[in-house]
């Protein structure tokens, strides 16, 4: 075998090697959540499907504490809301970026936050969006009212599964201007010990056959709780909004 019959022999061993690991790692990652309310066919990872659900309890509940704001949420497009805001002329803002959706605007305070997962890679990315949008904003918006990152809005909010049983946690904290990361935590069972009591517990990572027994409800409970449709019935636990765990 010649020098140039080694390498290619080389590379394509290597090449196989890759492919090998690519797939390996593929199946070893955790399954893709298939929930009710979604697609049948639906793909989607455990952890967008958190992040959705985070998403939506922070949004709502930044609503909430500000009854008297106008606040647009994500998915509402920065042309929406420059227009419905009444910021400017939503001609100047160029088609790609009207197309981009802030998480949370308050065109009432002039400020804006980004959720983003609390790790370092989230705390980064949410700086970099919060950064783009409040130029969006700001290059249509009266410059004697400037848009800035939001500060002060933490929070924590409980699921409590079944009395004693499961308890899980979303909170949320803006470490920075603008940018709010959120956790979902757990706490072990404590059977007979109240919500409040198991919640003092050591805090601890979501488990995945949790989020894969519970997750199914989670975004439906948060939507009922913050817009005042009320918890079915069937649900045997509660939800405890941040103005109950004040």
């Amino acid at each position: 075998m010649n020098m140039t019959q080694w390498r290619q022999t080389s590379w394509r061993s290597v090449t196989l090697l890759l492919v090998l690991g690519v797939a390996f790692f593929a199946q070893a990652g955790p399954p893709s959540s298939t929930l009710p309310g979604r697609k049948p066919d639906s793909k989607e990872p455990w952890g967008v499907f958190l992040g959705r659900a985070a998403h939506l309890a922070i949004g709502r509940q930044y609503r909430a504490q500000h009854p008297k704001s106008i606040v647009f949420l994500d998915p509402v497009p920065l042309t929406t809301i420059v227009t419905e805001g009444k910021l400017g002329d939503p001609r100047r803002v160029p088609e790609f970026v009207g197309r981009l959706r802030p998480d949370i605007t308050d065109t009432s305070a002039r400020v804006l936050f980004e959720i983003k997962p609390d790790n370092g890679v989230g705390r980064e990315e949410a700086r970099l969006q919060a950064g783009r949008y409040l130029a969006a904003l700001n290059a249509v918006a009266d410059p004697h009212k400037p848009f800035v990152g939001g500060t002060a809005f933490d929070g924590s909010l409980f699921l409590d599964f079944e009395e004693g049983g499961a308890l899980w946690q979303l909170s949320w904290r803006t470490p920075e201007p603008g940018v709010t990361l959120y956790r979902w935590s757990y706490r072990r069972k404590k059977p007979e010990a109240t919500w409040k009591e198991r919640a003092a517990q050591a805090q601890l990572e979501l488990p995945f056959d949790e989020v894969e027994r519970r997750g199914q409800m989670v975004e439906q409970l948060l939507r009922d709780a913050f817009d005042g449709g009320g918890i079915p019935g069937e649900f045997p636990g509660h939800v405890y909004l941040p103005v109950d765990c004040q």
